[in-house]
């Protein structure tokens, strides 16, 4: 493995931690304003005001021609996000945070095999090998041993 292998994958291992923490941050902040939409609409309009200072930052902007010529399925990356952040909000008080983020691996993974192996949204078709799906099982698992 080499080292920027190795440091992308150490990065991503973090910015998965922090989803850890976003969704009881997110939870603590539907129980206090008592709705869960509110709380995940208030979530995304931080993350939305973040990312617009350093889109508007580092200058220039995509044509409405680029978007237009986007499949469909590119634009719903934030629908996409907005059901896991209401999901994760809804789940957290009743599974905990390690049940609910086990689970969503697992469902992560799952699409993420059917994904590879199909080549599906314009990437590379890879393998669906035995040690993947041994490692899915494995997640699965300890969905499972986690609600205990």
């Amino acid at each position: 493995m080499n080292l920027v292998l190795i440091s992308v994958t150490l990065m991503v291992v973090v910015v998965g931690a922090l989803l850890a923490f976003q969704a009881p941050a997110n939870a603590a902040l539907a129980r206090g304003i008592g709705d869960p939409v509110w709380a995940a609409a208030f979530s995304f309009g931080i993350g939305f005001l973040l990312l617009s200072a350093i889109a508007i930052g580092r200058g220039g902007s995509p044509s409405l021609a680029s978007l237009q010529a986007m499949p469909w399925w590119a634009l719903m990356g934030g629908l996409m996000g907005a059901i896991w952040v209401l999901a994760a909000i809804w789940s957290v008080p009743r599974l905990g945070v390690v049940t609910m983020m086990s689970a969503m691996v697992l469902g992560q993974l799952i699409a993420a095999i059917i994904i590879d192996g199909g080549g599906i949204m314009g990437l590379e078709t890879r393998e669906i090998s035995s040690s993947r799906i041994i490692a899915i099982v494995l997640v699965g698992l300890g969905v499972i041993v986690s609600y205990r």
